[in-house]
């Protein structure tokens, strides 16, 4: 009975552990231009117990210029307040849909710098400095769907008001993630504060941004489940009233989404490094040519980065995919490269993800299925010397639905500094998994993913990251 207790001891520990501490989030949206963000709504609800969302704004765009709609956030938030006792049988921390309602702010309907200066404050621009006077020590992420006035409003009003050293120690608990540029107070943001913590893809040249690859399709690879009938099937039809508040696509789906994958915490996202890569996609902090903003279609008129900000990076990824016999898994024969990898490579886990929670509005625990736990036999640090042979383990992961569970080491070599692509000689699918750390003249560090699948339907996935310094 004592060593029965030791190892549910153990096991806990290591699962609160891996618990990461819930983000702050502020959303800003143009809700009402199009319907994906109504659709990005539906699931950043069905994460609102792992992240603290601290605020809805309704504002505008470059593609709604003179109005806003927080009566589409309303009808959303009726949706969820009828499956949210049901949320609360798979997991607590749920909010009510009330609280929610409070948090619920209308921005000027006011396009871009129009809307932005002395006497243009909103209850949105101003539930953001309030937000940020809260004696919170977590970063405030800005979440920007649309336009990006609100922010840029609380901004001016703050440095017209408060002492230069209040305002920087503010604007640096500020995180934001910009869907490129939908209005013009984005580039006035990051060169009139060039201490703001900005991810974007800048120009609204979508076509080159990372957020773009949640909802395009590849040769190459599967793209089912971002297509309309598999849309419909686990999320749409069948799945109760939040379900059915999730519209078609009209241009594209979800593609505001992006701007808050990140934030959850799966054992994958790390927030605060964008460059180690997530479900938001993987981003270097650099300042893009300005040759790669214009767009002879801009709406919105670039100008040039002229300090350092979160952007495009690029990763190579070659899948894996099931295989018939022998090893469970295989490489595929084609490898990809580019910014947009960076994001699709996890999509087919992020969308079954989405369809399992979906689930949890209507079906009692025991008949959907819940994320897998990956437990790891070491510290996530782990140092070594040039040249020598390391395993990491992760024997004790396990389900909570008792589902069989698959394993998946890979090395992320863009993560890490060091780049060079790392290939075990074993198998890659199994619980430990073994490696010769590369013979290197400077420190280095490699970053590696366990990725531990569940057998459930649909399959769920989540992660642990280790990251291994190799010295000399």
């Amino acid at each position: 009975m004592k060593i029965l207790r030791l190892i549910l001891l153990t096991a806990s520990l290591a699962t609160l552990a891996f618990a990461a501490e819930k983000s702050r989030l502020i959303v800003l949206t143009d809700m009402g231009a199009d319907p994906d963000d109504e659709q990005s709504l539906v699931r950043l609800l069905l994460y609102a117990n792992e992240i603290d969302v601290e605020g809805i704004v309704a504002t505008t765009s470059c593609w709604q210029q003179h109005a806003i709609r927080p009566d589409f956030i309303a009808t959303i938030l009726d949706a969820y307040a009828k499956v949210q006792p049901n949320l609360l049988q798979h997991v607590a921390g749920y909010p009510t849909a009330d609280s929610l309602r409070a948090v619920v702010k209308r921005g000027l309907p006011k396009y871009g710098l129009t809307g932005v200066g002395d006497g243009r404050d909103s209850e949105g621009s101003d539930w953001i400095i309030q937000q940020l006077d809260r004696d919170d020590p977590r970063p405030l992420w800005i979440s920007v769907w649309g336009g990006a006035n609100t922010l840029a409003q609380a901004l001016h009003k703050l440095r017209a008001t408060r002492p230069a050293p209040e305002v920087a120690r503010l604007v640096a608990k500020l995180r934001v993630y910009t869907i490129s540029d939908q209005d013009d107070s984005g580039a006035w943001m990051r060169r009139e504060f060039p201490g703001l913590f900005y991810i974007v893809t800048p120009g609204d040249d979508y076509g080159r941004a990372t957020w773009i690859a949640i909802n395009n399709t590849y040769e190459g690879i599967d793209n089912t489940t971002i297509s309309n009938p598999w849309l419909a099937q686990h999320i749409q039809q069948g799945h109760g009233p939040l379900g059915a508040a999730y519209p078609d696509a009209a241009w594209g789906m979800e593609g505001d989404t992006p701007a808050y994958l990140g934030l959850i915490p799966n054992g994958l996202n790390t927030p605060d490094r964008p460059d180690w890569g997530g479900w938001g996609g993987r981003y270097e902090l650099g300042i893009p040519a300005f040759e790669t903003m214009k767009d002879e279609s801009s709406i919105v008129v670039p100008e040039p980065v002229t300090r350092p900000i979160w952007t495009n990076a690029s990763d190579t990824w070659t899948p894996y995919l099931p295989n018939l016999y022998k090893r469970a898994v295989k490489r595929a024969e084609k490898s990809f490269t580019g910014n947009h990898v960076t994001l699709w490579r996890w999509r087919d886990d992020f969308q079954h993800d989405f369809a399992a929670r979906m689930d949890w509005t209507t079906m009692p625990y025991a008949e959907a299925n819940h994320p897998p736990v990956p437990q790891l036999r070491h510290p996530d640090h782990l140092t070594v010397k040039s040249g020598e042979s390391f395993t990491l383990d992760a024997y004790g992961s396990n389900d909570p639905d008792g589902d069989s569970i698959s394993f998946l080491w890979f090395h992320y070599p863009e993560a890490g500094t060091w780049r060079e692509p790392i290939v075990s000689g074993g198998a890659e699918n199994a619980d430990r998994f073994n490696v010769t750390a590369p013979k290197v003249n400077k420190p280095e560090t490699l970053h590696f993913i366990l990725r531990v699948t569940d057998k459930g339907t649909p399959a769920l996935s989540r992660y642990r990251r280790i990251i291994v310094t190799v010295n000399p």
